[in-house]
């Protein structure tokens, strides 16, 4: 069987304000793929993000008001709307817009952080929309076991294709910087369907890949 594979980006993780529009509404991405829509409120959901931060800062001896701090509430609240975007997107839909009729069965692979692989069965979709829907998972308050089977379930209820395998590895700060502190931990999770369970050399192969 031949396999088609590309990286993908990382699944984002701690907080970063690289991506906020420059009018800082932290809920829009940057090209048409995107389905969020800006509330109208969105204003008053920073607002009230805001001044929990204040709070905090407050609740740990700082003063929010002093020079350095005047923004940073702001700041804070907007990168954790970006972050959360995924809330208030639809990665089903993300993926039906992008569906094409093919006769292609090969494996068709996705490789990085989360590890992505479907086998089609008459539908294939544009590969980016593989990465689109990791990051729209990802970008939700998540346990790594659940990420890893909602990326699973959405490829499956959409494309239906001869079967899904994701495998995710990823670091998590809760063992890195506090706590245990194993700087060096890697949790890995895997989810699979179809022929990905129930052929050995299908399996076989996607997991060869995977670690090349």
């Amino acid at each position: 069987m031949k396999s088609k594979y590309m990286k993908q980006e990382k699944i984002p993780s701690a907080i970063s304000e690289n991506n906020l529009l420059p009018s800082g509404l932290g809920s829009c991405c940057d090209d048409d793929d995107c389905l969020v829509d800006i509330p109208e409120n969105d204003h008053l959901i920073i607002g009230g993000l805001s001044d929990a931060v204040s709070a905090m800062l407050e609740g740990i001896g700082e003063d929010p008001g002093r020079e350095g701090l005047l923004k940073t509430p702001e700041r804070v609240a907007k990168s954790l709307r970006f972050l959360t975007k995924g809330y208030r997107q639809d990665p089903e839909e993300l993926l039906k817009n992008a569906l094409f009729t093919e006769s292609y069965d090969e494996m068709v692979l996705v490789i990085g952080k989360a590890l992505v692989a479907y086998i089609p069965d008459g539908k294939i979709v544009g590969l980016s929309k593989l990465a689109r829907v990791v990051e729209v998972f990802a970008r939700r308050l998540q346990v790594q076991e659940r990420l890893t089977q909602q990326i699973r379930d959405a490829i499956q209820n959409v494309l239906s294709p001869k079967g899904v395998g994701v495998v995710i590895e990823a670091r998590h700060m809760c063992m890195v910087m506090r706590g245990v502190e194993k700087l060096n931990s890697v949790t890995t999770t895997s989810a699979m369907s179809g022929q990905f369970i129930s052929s050995q050399s299908t399996r076989g192969e996607f997991l060869r890949l995977i670690k090349q």
